[in-house]
């Protein structure tokens, strides 16, 4: 599924938000938020490189000449059919880029309340303490409209409020997706880089260059970072899979019990 959103900056006036963030197609069709199972474990990650942890405070890709945006612009609408780019007249340029949502751990929406009482005295409050853990459709694909100096952390602040997600926007990171030698290479984006001029110097080719987004994986959990319904949550997909893993181990090792008892049976006079 995708929803396509104008993200501009600096931001302008819009009517469907106050906040600057424009919607071309309010909702996804078919998009429900869902609880459902997943594995509370990951596979262990090698430790991060010391060049690493300074990610964020690293500068963005080199800019590019005004001659060599308006060549690569030229190129970039030729190989495609609708949503080219287009260049301003201070030099700046906007256009469309595809993210795509790919979390594993729930986020924290507000939780809406249906019961329809009539007492509205207070509640603004009340409600905006209630939150609700979900999961988001990993096939969610939203199509941004930015411009080139739009930043990957305001891309990634965009997409949060637009799921109105009550996360802190550090918990999640923007990555660059490439196929190379038919593997799937992600890279992670520094918060000062611009989505747009990737874009632009990779071309439309989505195998060329794509955008995800996924936890900020650190190398360690920052469980100071979730809220009391998602540790909640995180503590009953925990006691599940610790049920599962006992029966699967119990399961095991009753198989081989059997089957030394049978080799037994066998050697007996």
């Amino acid at each position: 599924m995708t929803v396509n959103t104008v993200l501009t900056s600096p931001m302008t006036s819009s009517n469907s938000m106050s906040s600057g963030y424009c919607s071309l197609d309010d909702e996804c069709e078919d998009f429900n938020f869902f609880t459902a199972k997943t594995s509370f474990f990951r596979k262990p990650r090698p430790a991060p490189k010391q060049n690493e942890t300074k990610e964020e405070e690293a500068r963005g890709t080199k800019d590019l000449s005004e001659k060599e945006v308006q060549t690569r612009i030229k190129a970039y609408n030729s190989q495609v059919t609708e949503n080219g780019m287009k260049l301003a007249s201070d030099g700046s340029y906007t256009g469309f880029i595809k993210v795509h949502l790919r979390l594993s751990r729930p986020v924290t929406v507000p939780a809406v309340d249906l019961s329809g009482s009539e007492d509205q005295e207070g509640t603004d409050c009340e409600q905006s303490e209630k939150r609700s853990s979900f999961y988001i459709p990993r096939e969610c694909v939203k199509q941004l409209h930015i411009s080139s100096l739009t930043t990957t952390r305001e891309v990634i602040q965009g997409l949060l409020k637009k799921f109105m997600v009550l996360d802190n926007p550090r918990k999640f990171a923007l990555y660059r997706q490439t196929h190379r030698d038919g593997q799937d290479l992600f890279q992670k984006l520094p918060l000062p880089e611009r989505p747009l001029l990737l874009r632009l110097i990779a071309g439309p080719d989505p195998q060329q260059l794509s955008f995800v987004l996924k936890e900020n994986e650190t190398g360690e959990v920052e469980w100071h970072a979730f809220s009391v319904p998602e540790l909640q949550n995180f503590l009953v997909i925990l006691e599940k899979e610790e049920a599962e893993r006992v029966r699967a181990v119990k399961q095991k090792y009753t198989m081989y019990r059997q089957k030394l008892q049978q080799a037994l049976q066998q050697h007996d006079p």
